[in-house]
C-alpha cells in the first residue's frame, strides 16, 4: 500500500483562536460584554436569557445567539425580550467562532451593551471552542447532581463562573449546593458562583448586577480615563 502525506500548512485551530480573539477585541471597542452560557441539555438557560433579557433589556441594549441543533424555538421565545438569532448546527455538537459572526451579522438591532450566546447544550465539546467570549457562564441545575464539576472537569475549568440553576426544586431533589462549589473549586478556584432560580426570580437581580460591574470594568480597562463606555 503506498501512502501518501499531503502538507496542508494551516493550522486551522489556530486561526480560529485569531478569529476569535479579534471577535472579542471588536467587542470591547464597540462597549459590548460578550456572555456566554454553556450547560447540559435543559438546566435552563434559555430561562435564565429571558428573565436577563427582561430585566437588563428594560435599560441596556440586549442581543441574543441562540445555538441548537434542530429548529429555533428558543430564538422565538427570546425574540419578545431581545433581538435574537438562532444558530442551527444541523448535528454539531457545538458552535464555532464562523458561524457566530455570520449570525451576528443577521443578528436585527444596533449597538448592544450586552450580547449572550447560547451555545448547544453539552458539556464536553463547547468547552475546547473559543467563541470570542469575555466571560464564559457555565450552568449547573439541581436536576443535574452536584458530582458534575469533577466529572466533566474542563467545561468548569475553562469558565469564569458557575451559576447553580434551578433553587425552587432544590427542597424536592438531592443536591448539595455546598458540595457543588466545593467540586467545582477543585477544578477552578477562581469561578464566581451565583445561585438563582430563573422562574421565580430568585437571583436574578444579583446575576444581573454582576453582569453590569462586569462591563463597567470592561469598559474602565478601555478607557484609562475612568470614563467608561
Amino acid at each position: 500500500m503506498t501512502v501518501q502525506t499531503i502538507e496542508l500548512g494551516r493550522d486551522l485551530r489556530a486561526e480560529q483562536r485569531a478569529a476569535a480573539e479579534a471577535f472579542r477585541r471588536a467587542r470591547t471597542a464597540q462597549g459590548t460584554l460578550v456572555v456566554r452560557l454553556i450547560s447540559s441539555p435543559g438546566s435552563g438557560k434559555t430561562t435564565l436569557l429571558e428573565a436577563t433579557a427582561r430585566q437588563l433589556g428594560s435599560e441596556r441594549p440586549v442581543g441574543v445567539l441562540v445555538g441548537d441543533v434542530e429548529t429555533d424555538r428558543d430564538a422565538q421565545r427570546l425574540a419578545q425580550y431581545a433581538p435574537s438569532a438562532q444558530i442551527t448546527t444541523g448535528g454539531a455538537c457545538h458552535l464555532e467562532i464562523p458561524l457566530v459572526e455570520r449570525a451576528l451579522a443577521r443578528l436585527p438591532g444596533g449597538r448592544m451593551d450586552f450580547l449572550f450566546i447560547e451555545d448547544v447544550g453539552n458539556l464536553i465539546c463547547p468547552a475546547s471552542h473559543d467563541l470570542g467570549e469575555h466571560l464564559r457562564v457555565i450552568l449547573l441545575s439541581t436536576t443535574e447532581g452536584d458530582d458534575k464539576p469533577g466529572k466533566y472537569p474542563k467545561a468548569f475549568r475553562t469558565s469564569h463562573v458557575l451559576v447553580l440553576t434551578k433553587l425552587d426544586l432544590l427542597p424536592y431533589v438531592p443536591f448539595s449546593l455546598a458540595a457543588a462549589e466545593q467540586d467545582a473549586r477543585r477544578v477552578q478556584p477562581e469561578l464566581n458562583v451565583l445561585t438563582l432560580s430563573a422562574l421565580t426570580g430568585l437571583g436574578v437581580p444579583e446575576w444581573c448586577s454582576f453582569l453590569s460591574r462586569r462591563r463597567s470594568e470592561m469598559g474602565e480597562a478601555r478607557d484609562p480615563s475612568g470614563a467608561g463606555v
